[in-house]
């Protein structure tokens, strides 16, 4: 849990003016995000959480009003590190289409270590998305912010060097592109989090060398035209059968 952000605002956090509650609070919920690295949200408890830091289980109640309270400010905290390190990537001003490659790793790096700094609360909220469609919304969220970013970055390395200088909007098929692009490597890391099937998980490096591979490949391929239906044939009419 990244220790540059203050836990005061939070929603559910009760505030505290003195440094030194607000270092707990902090540290609770650092222990929090640790632990869920080997345990469910169901196998923490308050006790073994408050243990794990040497504070009191009353020093908790006093700072979150339930265990779904605590969770959900480390859910604000994991989104909120999402939006600092995923959404500040610069877009390419201009580039060639040789530097694709090299802006599809640097996209996919910056994924694969936020997801991976923070896997036991993303495992606990897809896990608990189960209950109910809104616990998951935060997160779509940051998916669609980061495709938008996403698209500024990519699209000049994607495009020729006639088509960046005339410096034309991105279409909605290569904003599609993108965005198709972007949903396969989450997809592909929120599998490796919530069930782990192989043969790479989500601390090996591999894997983000491979889907940096694969969303080149995506991107090169372009966008996929829609195929044109068939007319249907008229039916038949009484007087024709």
């Amino acid at each position: 849990m990244p220790q540059r952000i203050s836990p005061v605002d939070l929603p559910g956090v009760t505030p505290s003016r003195q440094q030194r509650s607000r270092e707990t609070t902090l540290a609770l919920l650092a222990a929090g995000a640790e632990l869920l690295c080997t345990r469910s949200l169901v196998e923490l408890s308050i006790s073994e959480l408050c243990a794990h830091i040497g504070a009191t289980v009353g020093a908790f109640y006093s700072r979150f009003d339930s265990k779904e309270a605590y969770f959900n400010a480390l859910l604000a905290l994991t989104l909120r590190d999402g939006r600092e390190q995923l959404l500040r990537l610069p877009p390419a001003v201009s580039a060639a289409r040789s530097g694709l490659d090299q802006h599809c790793q640097l996209l996919v790096r910056g994924i694969v270590l936020w997801m991976r700094r923070h896997k036991g609360v993303l495992r606990a909220a897809l896990q608990r998305s189960e209950q109910g469609p809104n616990n998951w919304s935060g997160f779509k969220d940051l998916a669609q912010a980061l495709s938008e970013r996403a698209t500024l970055l990519l699209l000049p390395a994607m495009r020729d060097t006639a088509a960046a200088r005339r410096g034309a909007g991105a279409t909605a098929a290569e904003k599609r592109t993108v965005a198709f692009g972007v949903q396969v490597v989450l997809g592909t890391l929120v599998n490796a989090i919530l069930n782990d099937p192989g043969p790479l998980s989500i601390d090996d490096d591999e894997i983000a060398d491979r889907l940096g591979a694969c969303l080149l490949l995506l991107l090169r391929a372009g966008p996929v035209t829609a195929p044109t239906p068939a007319p249907r044939k008229p039916r038949a009419g009484r007087g024709q059968r």
